[in-house]
């Protein structure tokens, strides 16, 4: 393929184009705090043979994949982990795009196996591992981690050492602000308590405990709940008579982006939808989500009209059925700035609303039912006190007084029914010294200065000019970098996996390449096992018709028998076949590429 320079008219282009971009973000980045946010989770859960008796049903794995259908038709990640006393299987952060997607993460749900042993080191450890490697920044990450009891360590792990394992693992969780929230099912009544309370309270997660896995997919709803600041609002308990029996949902204003409506039986329903204006609407259909699994079924409405919409729930005579209700918004709230000096005995006024996208929200319906609380921290002497604000129907105002010279923090909660949010945290110091500088008079006027009087800002339009000259020297080598780290691979890898020792061999792995772009590592495409980490450094980057390996690790390549160095990105065409043997344990992986 012969390579063309591109005209320079097209880099002109393209320069102009990222310039506005990178204006259009820097004007609203303050709108873009309002923006919806995603989530990126992993679910861990404890696979022992213990939970054959606490959880006969596997009630664990439906509440897991509920909370897959809970999540965002586009956009949220979430991997998936179990584990003994070592990792049993896991796949990595997957981002949702399509139904195809939750699809395959409940079908690897349904494929989890048991096995001996437990060590919650081992899952919470992994957890964060995949977190930290799969997140993306500005979204809302968690761990969501399942046990059913105590340790039961293998051979030659001491509890010390998982401790030690444990202790690392939830400091790093910390660190990285990933809340862990942990659900102890206590069907035995010998729950570790103390382990997984602490695992919650260290990283700002929350504790669960239940006696028996029925309760299981309501915990996991408040959990996807109470982590994006929303509410689980009970709707109705009902007992099937085996015809339809109705059930209201109401949309209260039109800031709700989702409605999930979660219907917990035993046994299959049946449904029929009714929009505000009473026309039936086809379920599924456009703007009507619906899943299904053995114990729940899931709708979920996006961005309906406000209003009274009916739901009709068909069940077999005398089975139990939970129906819940879970919004979701598009909004933030936002506390207007505050002087970030002052002194004893001033007053601070207070002044929050809630936006979406940037923008106030005038919905009167939306701040009908709202109750606004100043969240006011004595830094010095760790005292918390509690203003109620004023609701004026598009804002909250109120006011507050410096009672002694400490430093504070201050912040906005406000609630419904349906949803909590709360500010940023502000923080004013009132010590001695701390009062606020008067603003400095202006410099200059004349030929120098704006008809207000203020000075030309040069430095601004100087610094303005230099960012321009910056970027059209950076587009000529940025532009192509951008273009490769966006293209697309083509075919599929065949894995094998042999055990050097035994010869044994596992059974051909096809991983599609279609999904990534710019570049993929093995490890990913081995999902994360840990006795593979050492392929972490083994990475594809796509071709036209062929994908590129490069080796960074300490792994030995070979093609056709012979040792092929990979240290430089090495092309493989179609059916091509590379062997890699591991230097930390004794295995070896075949891959084939195939067009």
């Amino acid at each position: 393929m012969i390579y063309k320079p591109m005209p320079l008219r097209r880099y002109a282009f393209l320069l102009l184009c990222g310039i506005m971009v990178l204006t259009l973000l820097a004007s609203s980045r303050a709108g873009a705090a309002g923006a919806e946010q995603k989530m990126d989770a992993v679910l861990a859960m404890d696979a022992s043979t213990s939970m054959n008796d606490s959880d006969r049903n596997k009630v664990a794995n439906e509440a897991m994949k509920m909370f897959v259908d809970m999540a965002s038709v586009q956009g949220d990640k979430i991997g998936l982990l179990s584990y003994t006393d070592q990792v049993v299987r896991e796949k990595a952060l997957l981002k949702i795009s399509s139904p195809k997607d939750k699809d395959e993460l409940k079908a690897f749900i349904d494929q989890l196996s048991r096995g001996p042993y437990t060590d919650i080191a081992v899952g919470v450890a992994e957890a964060v591992n995949i977190l930290e490697k799969g997140r993306e920044p500005d979204r809302h990450p968690l761990i969501v981690l399942l046990s059913d009891g105590n340790n039961s360590l293998n051979a030659g792990r001491t509890q010390a050492q998982s401790d030690a394992e444990l202790q690392a693992a939830v400091k790093k969780a910390k660190e990285l602000g990933i809340p862990i929230y942990t659900i102890g099912l206590n069907a035995d009544g010998q729950l570790g308590k103390e382990t997984l309370e602490g695992i919650s309270r260290e990283t700002g997660g929350k504790l669960f405990i239940t006696s028996t896995a029925d309760t299981l997919p309501q915990i996991l709803s408040e959990i996807f709940a109470n982590h994006l600041k929303l509410k689980v609002v009970p709707l109705t308990d009902l007992t099937a008579n085996g015809d339809y029996q109705q059930v209201k949902i109401a949309i209260p204003n039109g800031n709700v982006m989702e409605a999930n409506v979660s219907i917990i039986s035993g046994k299959p329903v049946e449904v029929k939808l009714f929009d505000p204006s009473g026309q039936e609407r086809k379920v599924p259909s456009d703007g009507v989500v619906y899943s299904q699994s053995r114990t729940y079924s899931l709708l979920k409405l996006l961005k309906p009209p406000q209003g009274d919409w009916t739901l009709h729930v068909k069940g077999v005579s005398q089975d139990k059925i939970n129906i819940n209700l879970v919004y979701n918004y598009d909004l933030e709230l936002v506390m207007a700035p505050i002087p970030a000096k002052a002194k004893a005995k001033d007053t601070i006024s207070i002044s929050a609303n809630l936006q979406s996208n940037g923008q106030p929200v005038a919905d009167a319906e939306l701040y009908k039912n709202v109750k606004a609380t100043l969240l006011l921290t004595d830094i010095d002497a760790k005292q918390t006190k509690e203003v109620t604000l004023a609701n004026g129907g598009s804002g909250f105002t109120g006011s507050f007084v410096i009672a002694e010279p400490h430093d504070y923090e201050v912040k906005v909660r406000v609630e419904d029914a349906s949803f909590f949010r709360e500010t940023a945290a502000a923080v004013v110091s009132a010590k001695p010294g701390a009062a606020a500088a008067q603003p400095a008079s202006p410099q200059h006027t004349g030929a120098d200065s704006g008809e207000s009087g203020k000075p030309f800002p040069w430095s601004l339009t100087i610094g303005g000019a230099l960012l321009l000259a910056l970027l059209a020297a950076l587009a000529l080598f940025v532009l192509p970098k951008v273009r490769q780290a966006n293209k697309g691979f083509y075919g599929q890898l065949v894995i094998e996996i042999r055990d050097i020792d035994t010869g044994e061999r596992t059974s051909p792995q096809y991983r599609k390449l279609n999904g990534f772009r710019g570049k993929v590592k093995l490890h990913q495409l081995l999902q994360l096992a840990p006795e593979l980490a050492e392929t972490e450094r083994i990475v594809l980057t796509p071709g036209n018709d062929s994908v590129y390996i490069t080796n960074q690790s300490p792994c030995l390549i070979e093609k056709s028998g012979r040792v092929y160095d990979a240290s430089k990105p090495k092309e493989l065409r179609n059916n091509d076949r590379v062997q890699i043997t591991l230097q930390n344990v004794n295995k070896s992986i075949t891959l084939d590429y195939i067009h």
